[in-house]
This record gives C-alpha cells, structure tokens and sequence, in this order.
C-alpha cells in the first residue's frame, strides 16, 4: 500500500500520494463483501476447528487460546497503546524538541491509530446482528448464519460479533508503517504487513476458539487500514511527499505551477 508513494511537488500535493491506498481500500473491500456473501470459507474454516462429537471448539478450552492470547497478549497491546497516547499527550504539554515535526506528527498519528481503530471496530461490533460461531445453529448455537449482505429478519437478537474486536487490539500496529515515511517506503509497507499480521493473528486464535469467523477479522484489519489512510491524510504535510507531477496536475486543487515541477 506505501510503496507507491512517490517523492516531488510541493504542499497540497501531498494527498495525491494516497490515490493508490485509497484504491486498494475500494478494491478490498469489495472483495470482502464478495468473499463474505458468495462463499463458505468462513464455515469452511471453522467446520474445522469444531469438534462435532463434543459440540464444542477445542481451542476455546486451552490456556493458550483463552488466558495466554485473549488476556496476556491484548493487556500487552491494549497498554502499548496507552503509553502511545500518554506520550503523545506529554508532548502536546511539554513538546520534545528533538522530535522535530515529523517526529511528532508520527507520534500523535500512532496514538491516534491505537486509540481510534480498535474504537471504531468496537462500535461496529456493539451494534451488529451477526453471531459468532458457537452462537449459531450449525455449531451447536441457536440462531441461523447471517451473512454480511442479507436482511436481517424482524426481532432478531443482535449478535455482537462483527468485526472481530480482539484482533483491533494488535491491529492498529501497522500504523509503525509511519516511521519509514516518507523516506522508504517499501520499509513502510512492510511495517504495515508485520503489524497487521499481529491482528491477524489475534484472529486466527479467536476463530480456532469458535469465537469470529475469518471475515470478521478481515474487516477488522479493512477498518484499521481506512482509519490509517484517514489520518495520513491529516498528516500528509509532515508524512506523505508530494505527488508526481502528472499525478499531481489531475488532482482536485493542484496548482499549475506544482504541476509543471514548481513549488
């Protein structure tokens, strides 16, 4: 997603750089919607896990699963992110001077992303209809499989359980792709799949304990992403460069001259 950010040009240009991100977003998450409305990969995938004979996920029993990863690791990353968001505070209060602009607004964009992502998956997730796995009928549950895009039938009992808010609390980590922008990008992009892998993993676990499905946390991982590009936008003076001239002369705004390589 970063490494197509390109370098030249001058202010308002900055934003041009996010045309491909913002791309990847609409690209993605039509394919969520296709993957989460046309397939079975999430039974598919947590059939797996179920153990029919016990009616139950294995995984939900283990320590691993349910003491280790959904309270040892989170409490790690949930206070990660506090401390993010208290020395960014700090600094509002008595700036760093060393930090430098840049610094800074790669400080304040993580705090942002540590506290605005999982929020947002949160309230997601406090207002959905669909169940989780061990809630519905096919595993033992007692409500029917709603997908994404089906109506949701009268007096039906909300679920809570889409996105998946424990992988939100590792998600937000690929906003460390900030830390190699804009100087390398491609450092920047990888960052980003590192720190989105640690959601993802966080999913996984959960969908070995019966407790999402593999779609809930893509979109976990979707809403992460949007809410990053969204804040690049706010801080694209100090974090994004300025687009390519000839990108730069199709965007709403760009000055000729910024577009014919003047500042």
């Amino acid at each position: 997603m970063f490494s197509s950010l390109h370098v030249t040009c001058g202010p308002r240009q900055h934003l041009a750089s996010l045309r491909k991100p913002l791309l990847f977003l609409a690209l993605s998450a039509a394919l969520l919607l296709a993957i989460g409305q046309y397939t079975d990969i999430d039974l598919w995938l947590a059939d797996l896990h179920f153990d029919r004979e016990r009616g139950l996920f294995p995984w939900d029993q283990s320590w691993f699963g349910r003491t280790f990863m959904h309270i040892w690791v989170k409490n790690v990353l949930v206070w990660s992110g506090f401390l993010l968001v208290a020395a960014a505070l700090f600094d509002l209060v008595r700036p760093w001077p060393r930090l430098g602009a840049a610094g800074r607004a790669r400080l304040r964009l993580l705090a942002l992303a540590a506290t605005f992502a999982p929020m947002l998956v949160r309230s997601l997730k406090a207002r959905s209809a669909m169940h989780c796995p061990w809630g519905i009928e096919r595993y033992d549950g007692s409500h029917p499989f709603l997908r994404i895009l089906d109506a949701v039938p009268a007096d039906w009992p909300a679920g809570q359980c889409f996105p998946a808010g424990h992988a939100s609390a590792g998600m937000w980590l690929a906003a460390l792709a900030v830390l190699w922008l804009p100087h390398s990008p491609r450092k920047a992009l990888l960052a980003y799949a590192g720190g989105s892998s640690v959601g993802l993993l966080l999913g996984w676990v959960q969908q070995m304990r019966g407790q999402h499905f593999l779609t809930h946390t893509l979109w976990t991982a979707w809403l992460t992403s949007a809410v990053l590009v969204a804040l690049l936008a706010v801080f694209a003076r100090h974090l994004l460069p300025a687009a390519p001239a000839a990108a730069a002369a199709r965007w709403p705004g760009t000055s000729r001259r910024c577009a014919s390589g003047g500042d």
